[in-house]
């Protein structure tokens, strides 16, 4: 995601920020993770897949893959400004119920990615694959 901050004097771009779609997965990640009722993500297939064509360009390049499982990102371009949506799959806990653990998944994670990156994601799912009946967070 591409950001351009304008000279407010002379109308003209003066600098632009970069930041990665893996970057926003990891905070993401990292938020979603901590939020209350999760007990983790859970990749789906496409999940899986990116993962590990992720996790294999980084190993290659010498760096240490941020976890990002569970989490997509999907940033449009073509809008002007551009426009960020994520998705988190989850298992929740069987102590919590469902539909508040989404929705403080979903306050968390966007407050994270707009502290962390001056973005606020235009939308955030969150789709719960499984309920764990024990309720216990894995480590």
């Amino acid at each position: 995601m591409r950001m351009t901050v304008a000279d407010e004097k002379a109308g003209v771009p003066r600098c632009q920020w970069v930041i990665a779609e893996p970057v926003i997965a990891a905070i993401v990640s990292r938020a979603a993770s901590a939020s209350a009722g999760v007990v983790r993500l859970e990749p789906g297939l496409t999940g899986l897949a990116s993962q590990v064509a992720r996790s294999a360009r980084q190993k290659i390049n010498g760096l240490t893959p941020a976890p990002t499982e569970g989490v997509r990102v999907t940033v449009d371009q073509s809008a002007v400004p551009s426009t960020l949506r994520v998705s988190v799959d989850l298992v929740a806990s069987g102590q919590d119920q469902a539909a508040a653990v989404a929705q403080a998944v979903q306050r968390e994670v966007t407050r994270a990615v707009a502290d962390a990156t001056g973005i606020t994601p235009q939308a955030v799912v969150v789709s719960i694959m499984d309920i764990d009946s024990k309720g216990s967070r894995t480590p």
